[in-house]
């Protein structure tokens, strides 16, 4: 049976008599976004989401030596260095989820992403990758982890203890999206839907006066869906929601909400009938294999759905819903498990409904 999710405040004004549905995208930090909104039309609005897209590019990407995170992860030991506004506070931020999740969520864990063959370096399907034995992973681990890390935060510095290396992967899209929103809305959009790399964002209604429905994954889908089946970049819909026997089994109002989603199944590898997904706990430097095929988060803030989506995947169910119902975050996660798919929802999420 269908379920539905809805903000408990909805402002039902229509975008204005003779505003257009309009289409953007493009490229970015190794995904694809995409921008759908109602307005007049607006030449310009391409380009300037391309340069702030770029902006965030040019000061997190770990994938770009010369952006400013590519400079302090090879900045010399012991080192401080100025960081811009917006890169000291998202480090901030993602080193807040670090210590209020004990570590599952780590932003200086970019030697073991790099180890796993997830990172710039080299890469898992690359000729001749191996998996790291356990003296390659505590030698990734001990180029340090978020305690490592050292903010001068009345001079937004960070000072480089030597090797460590940042990874923004697990937040940044998030900030990027909610930059893209914070955008629109200083041109005057209020009615959008932004996703970057199946991260959402979305506010106001469509002009059937329909909010921006998102479909979540099915328990079936969940059980056989690989990376080229599925992806959370293609779960919006067009129109409202109709009764089939394939209709997903819950659907998110995006009205003033974002979500985030992490899982086993986004990115992998198979290695002598093994199979290795991206996301690593950084407390043992391993990839996950506690079950957990997603954990969605839904929050105002689609950074702190991102970096909470990757947190509380990483800590399972168990000691993950004990963190979301202490912390009021509104999680659901669907797990693997002998008797197929489960599905756990945090009280934040059931009041949704």
């Amino acid at each position: 049976m269908r379920r539905i999710l809805l903000p408990a405040v909805i402002d039902d004004r229509p975008p204005p008599r003779g505003a257009l549905l309009q289409t953007y995208g493009g490229a970015t930090m190794g995904t694809s976004w995409s921008v759908r909104l109602y307005a007049s039309p607006m030449p310009a609005l391409q380009q300037a989401i391309e340069a702030r897209l770029a902006e965030l590019m040019a000061q997190m990407s770990h994938w770009a030596p010369d952006s400013e995170l590519g400079r302090f992860n090879r900045a010399p030991a012991g080192s401080w260095h100025s960081l811009s506004p917006e890169f000291f506070s998202v480090l901030s931020f993602a080193l807040g989820v670090a210590s209020d999740s004990g570590g599952a969520f780590d932003p200086c864990a970019g030697a073991l992403v790099n180890a796993w063959g997830f990172g710039p370096g080299e890469r898992y399907d690359a000729p001749g990758f191996a998996v790291p034995d356990a003296a390659q992973i505590e030698q990734a681990r001990a180029k340090g982890n978020w305690q490592a890390l050292e903010l001068d935060r009345s001079r937004m510095q960070a000072r480089q203890p030597g090797g460590l290396q940042l990874d923004l992967s697990g937040v940044a899209k998030g900030y990027a999206v909610d930059q893209v929103a914070q955008l629109l809305a200083q041109h005057g959009v209020a009615h959008y839907l932004v996703e970057i790399g199946g991260e959402l964002r979305g506010a106001g209604i469509k002009d059937d006066r329909q909010p921006w429905w998102v479909a979540l994954e099915r328990l079936d889908d969940v059980a056989q869906l690989s990376t080229a089946q599925f992806s959370t970049a293609q779960l919006s819909t067009e129109s409202a929601p109709q009764e089939t026997e394939q209709e997903a089994e819950i659907l998110v109002a995006l009205h003033g909400l974002a979500i985030a989603s992490s899982g086993d199944y986004l990115r992998y590898f198979e290695t002598d009938g093994r199979r290795y997904p991206h996301t690593i706990d950084p407390r043992h430097g391993r990839p996950l294999a506690n079950g957990v095929a997603l954990a969605s988060v839904i929050d105002a803030s689609c950074m702190s759905a991102d970096a909470w989506a990757t947190a509380l995947t990483v800590l399972g169910v168990d000691d993950g819903l004990r963190l979301a119902q202490a912390r009021g975050l509104a999680v659901r996660w669907l797990r693997r498990t002998e008797d197929g798919v489960q599905e756990t929802m945090s009280s934040a999420m059931l009041a949704l409904q």
